[in-house]
C-alpha cells in the first residue's frame, strides 16, 4: 500500500532533518535542502495514492460484477424452484434431501453454493473496506509526521486537497455492496433470519485464527501437563514391569498412536509459525476463514489424545492387576480415534474433520479429481507417516493370526509366530509403498492436467520408493531362507537407497523450498526474498535435511551387523519421530515458497487478491506513526513477524511480473506494513 513507499522517504527526511542540526548552512540553503525533498516527498505520494486510487476502483468494479451476477443466478434458481412445484420456497428448502429428484438435488446443491459463493464475496468486500480505511490512516498519520518534523502544514493541506478528495476515500459503494449483499443473503436465502444470515457472513480478526476461549487455553495446558507426566510414568513403568524380547508386540501397536500424537502437536507449531511470519496457510489450503483450527486448537487435540495413549498404554502395562485384558485396550484407543475422526455429529470440530475426511478421499481417489496444494501436501505428509500404516497393517495381521486372547497378558506372551513382521507375503510392502503411490498417480495427474514436464521428474522421484522398498523386502525374505543371491539383492536396495536420497533431497531444497536461487544476492544459498527472521533457521533446516535424508545408513549399518537383538526395531522406533520432525521442518519452508509464489506470480486462490490483515493493524499503526521514532521501533516489538530482508525483497519478487499487471503490485507492497 502506500505507506510502503513513503516509510523509506519518511526515513530519509529525519535523517535529513537531524543532519541539518549539525551542519552549519546558511538560511537560504536550508530553505533548497527542504523545497527539494519536499518536492520528492509529494510526488511519491501521488505516485502511491495513483496505485490506491486504480487499485480499489478495479476491485470495487469487480466486486460489483461478481454481486450482480450471483444476484441473478440466485433469482434464476429461485424462479426454477418455483415452477417446479407449487410449493413455496420455505417447503423445498425444508425437504429432506434424499427424498429429492434427481433436478431438485441439483436445485439444491445451486442453493448451497450460492451460499457460499456470497460469504466468499462478503468477505473480500470487508477485506477492500480494511484497504480503504488502512490506507487513508496511513496518509494521514504520515503526513501528520511530516508537517510535525519539517514544522509546516503542508502535508495537512495537501491531505485535505487530495487525498480527501481521492475516489478510493470518498467513493461509499463498498458500504451499500456490503449492506444489499446483507440483505439479499438474509431474505433469500435465510428466509428473513438476520442473525442467522450474519453467523454465515460473520467476518473473523482478518489474518488471524478464530479467537480462541479462555477454556481452551486451559484444556491445552491441562492435557500436555498429564501427557508429560503420564509418559514419565509409562517410561517407569515399563523398564519395571515389563523385561524381555516380548515388548515389540506392544511396541509395533502403540508406535503408530504416539507418531500420529507427535504430527498433530508438531502441525499446531506449524500453524503458530506461519501465522507470526505471515505466511498465508489458510489461503493457501484453501480453508473456511471463518472456521479452522488454530495451533491452540490442534496442542488441545494432540494432549488430548495422549493422555488417552498414555492411559491406555499404562492399562497394558498393568493388566496384570486388572480384569481388563491386555489385548482390549489398543482396540478401545483406535476405536475412540477413529469414532473421533467419523463422528457424524455436528461437535467435535466438524467442520475441520468433514475437511480432512475430504481431503483424504480426495488424496485415495487422486486420479480422478485435479489435484490442488492441500491434496498434494497431505499425500506428502502420509509419506513421513507411512510407519503408522505399517503399524496398522502389523496390528491388523496381529490380532488375526498371533495375538493370544487366552491370556491376560497377550500383548507380552512368548510367540514363535513372526508372519505379521515380515515381508513373508508382500503385504507389508504393498503398504509401505501406498504413500508414495499416491504421490506417483497426482503427479501423472497434474501432468495430464497442465502438460507440465517437471511433474513427471516429480513423479520419478516417487517411484524410487517403489525400488527401494521391492530391493528392501526380496532382501529381507532371502536372508531369511539364506539364499545365495542374497547379496545381490542388498547392494541393489543399496544403490536405490542412495538414488532416491539424493533424488528426494535435490528436490526438497530446489523445488520445494526455492533454496539455491542464483538471484539470491546476499541471501547466500538461499532465495532473494525469505520469510522468517534469521538465515541460520534456513542454513540449519539443509544440513537437518541432508543428516535425515541418509539416516537409512546408520539404520542399515545397524540392522546388517546384528550388534544386538532386535536392532531394526529398535532403530526403526528411534528413527520413525525424527522423520516425522523433518516432515515439521520441511512444512515451514513449502509453505514459505508457495506463499512467495502466490504473491509474486499473484496466483492466490478464491479470487481473494488484497492481503490479510490482522486484527489490530489500525490500532498498532495509530499507535507506532504517533511515537518520535515513528515505525522504526516496530522491529523492536515485532521481529518475528518480517525480516528486513523481505522488507526490501517483496517488491522486487512482484515487480518481475509488472509488465503482466501492474496493478497488483500495490498488494505485495502493502503486506510488508501489514505484516
Amino acid at each position: 500500500m502506500a505507506t510502503c513507499k513513503i516509510v523509506p522517504v519518511f526515513f530519509y527526511y529525519s535523517f535529513f532533518v537531524f543532519l541539518l542540526c549539525f551542519v552549519d548552512t546558511d538560511e537560504d540553503t536550508v530553505k533548497r535542502c527542504f523545497a527539494t525533498f519536499e518536492e520528492k516527498f509529494f510526488q511519491t505520494c501521488e505516485k502511491e495514492l495513483a496505485k490506491i486510487n486504480i487499485f480499489y476502483s478495479e476491485k470495487l468494479a469487480e466486486a460489483q460484477r461478481r454481486f450482480t451476477t450471483l444476484r441473478t443466478e440466485l433469482q434464476s434458481t429461485l424462479d426454477a424452484q418455483k415452477e417446479a412445484s407449487g410449493a413455496s420456497t420455505l417447503q423445498r428448502r425444508r425437504k429432506p434431501v434424499f427424498h429429492l429428484s434427481h433436478e431438485e438435488r441439483v436445485q439444491h446443491r445451486n442453493i448451497r453454493d450460492l451460499k457460499l459463493a456470497f460469504s466468499e464475496l462478503y468477505l473480500s468486500l470487508i477485506l477492500l473496506q480494511n484497504y480503504q480505511n488502512l490506507n487513508f490512516t496511513g496518509f494521514r498519520k504520515i503526513l501528520k509526521k511530516h508537517d510535525k518534523n519539517l514544522e509546516t502544514a503542508r502535508g495537512a493541506e495537501w491531505r485535505v486537497a487530495e487525498v480527501e478528495v481521492a475516489p478510493f476515500y470518498t467513493c461509499k459503494k463498498i458500504n451499500q455492496l456490503i449492506s444489499e449483499t446483507e440483505e439479499v443473503v438474509t431474505n433469500e436465502l435465510e428466509d428473513g433470519d438476520r442473525q442467522k444470515a450474519m453467523k454465515r457472513l460473520r467476518v473473523p480478526p482478518l489474518g488471524a485464527a478464530q479467537p480462541v476461549p479462555a477454556w481452551t487455553t486451559f484444556r491445552v495446558g491441562l492435557f500436555c501437563g498429564l501427557f508429560i507426566a503420564l509418559n514419565v510414568t509409562v517410561i517407569l513403568s515399563g523398564v519395571a514391569f515389563i523385561d524381555g524380547p516380548n515388548v515389540w508386540p506392544l511396541v509395533r501397536i502403540y508406535r503408530g498412536g504416539f507418531l500420529l500424537i507427535e504430527f498433530l502437536f508438531l502441525l499446531g507449531i506449524n500453524t503458530y509459525g506461519w501465522r507470526q511470519a505471515g505466511v498465508n496457510h489458510v489461503l493457501i489450503f484453501e480453508l473456511n476463514p471463518r472456521s479452522n483450527l488454530s495451533h491452540q486448537h490442534l496442542f488441545e487435540i494432540a494432549g488430548f489424545l495422549g493422555v488417552l495413549w498414555c492411559l491406555s498404554l499404562l492399562a497394558c502395562i498393568y493388566g496384570k492387576f486388572t480384569y481388563i485384558p491386555m489385548q482390549v485396550n489398543p482396540l478401545i484407543l483406535y476405536g475412540f480415534m477413529l469414532l473421533f475422526l467419523i463422528n457424524p455429529t455436528k461437535t467435535l470440530y466438524y467442520k475441520s474433520r468433514f475437511w480432512l475426511l475430504k481431503l483424504l478421499f480426495r488424496v485415495f481417489t487422486a486420479p480422478f479429481h485435479k489435484v490442488g496444494f492441500a491434496d498434494f501436501w497431505l499425500a506428502d505428509q502420509l509419506n513421513s507417516l507411512v510407519v503408522i500404516l505399517m503399524d496398522l497393517e502389523y496390528m491388523i495381521c496381529f490380532y488375526s493370526f498371533e495375538v493370544q486372547w487366552e491370556d491376560n497378558a497377550g500383548l507380552l506372551a512368548d510367540t514363535d509366530n513372526q508372519i505379521c513382521n515380515s515381508y513373508s507375503y508382500g503385504v507389508r510392502a504393498v503398504v509401505q509403498c501406498i504413500p508414495a503411490w499416491l504421490r506417483f498417480i497426482q503427479c501423472l495427474r497434474r501432468y495430464r492436467d497442465n502438460k507440465r514436464a517437471f511433474h513427471l521428474v516429480n513423479a520419478g522421484k516417487y517411484s524410487t520408493t517403489f525400488f527401494v522398498v521391492t530391493f528392501a523386502a526380496l532382501y529381507s525374505t532371502h536372508k531369511a531362507k539364506n539364499h545365495s543371491d542374497t547379496q545381490v539383492f542388498f547392494y541393489l536396495w543399496i544403490i536405490f537407497c542412495f538414488i532416491s536420497s539424493c533424488y528426494t533431497l535435490i528436490w526438497d531444497l530446489k523445488m520445494d523450498w526455492g533454496l539455491f536461487d542464483k538471484n539470491a544476492g546476499e541471501n547466500t544459498f538461499l532465495r532473494e526474498g525469505i520469510v522468517y527472521p534469521q538465515k541460520a533457521y534456513y542454513y540449519c533446516a539443509i544440513v537437518e535435511d541432508v543428516i535425515l535424508r541418509f539416516a537409512w545408513t546408520i539404520q542399515i549399518s545397524l540392522t546388517s551387523m546384528q550388534i544386538f537383538p532386535y536392532a531394526g526395531d529398535i532403530i526403526s522406533t528411534v528413527f520413525a519421530p525424527l522423520e516425522v520432525f523433518r516432515r515439521f521442518v520441511w512444512n515451514f519452508f513449502r509453505l514459505e515458497n508457495e506463499h512467495l509464489n502466490n504473491c509474486g506470480e499473484f496466483r492466490a486462490v478464491r479470487d481473494i487478491s488484497v492481503a490479510p490483515l490482522n486484527a489490530d493493524d489500525l490500532t498498532l499503526l495509530d499507535q507506532m506513526m504517533d511515537q518520535e521514532d515513528g515505525v522504526r521501533n516496530r522491529r523492536k516489538n515485532k521481529q518475528w513477524k518480517r525480516s528486513l530482508s523481505v522488507s526490501l525483497r517483496r517488491p522486487r519478487l512482484a515487480s518481475q511480473c509488472r509488465e503482466r499487471d501492474s496493478l497488483y503490485l500495490i498488494v505485495t507492497e502493502g503486506a510488508m506494513v501489514l505484516n
